[in-house]
């Protein structure tokens, strides 16, 4: 996968029930123009060696030309790229539900969502 031919790319927690969730609406609502990779996909781990560090994993992830945004500070970021992209996919995602972990109770939802809350982070790319 080249990664600059497939910006904006969202990065999530593929093995999350609400993070799987999550990037399913990314895709609906963006219909398809982005780029949605799994943080433990080939794909992922390629882009976490590349370009993210070692909290990648504790966000979802926005990639575009100049800059990698995790959790909060990509928020404002998603919904302008949803808008604003015009490419088409050529390739169908394909979800997983590998969910390892209690993601579907009232808990996980509380804590998943303080955890977007509170997890920002901006990495400059080159």
């Amino acid at each position: 996968m080249n990664i600059q031919e497939n910006i904006p790319i969202v990065v999530y927690d593929d093995q999350c029930y609400l993070c799987t969730k999550f990037a399913k609406a990314v895709d609906f609502l963006s219909k398809g123009k982005l780029a949605i990779v799994g943080h433990y996909s080939n794909q992922g781990v390629q882009i976490r060696n590349q370009l993210l560090d070692d909290s990648a994993l504790e966000m979802f992830w926005l990639i575009d030309e100049k800059m990698a945004y995790g959790g909060r500070a990509a928020i404002f970021p998603l919904i302008l790229s949803i808008l604003r992209s015009k490419k088409k996919r050529s390739s169908e995602i394909k979800f997983q539900n590998n969910c390892t972990q209690e993601c579907k109770t009232v808990k996980s939802v509380f804590i998943r969502s303080a955890s977007l809350l509170s997890n920002s982070k901006k990495i400059k790319l080159k």
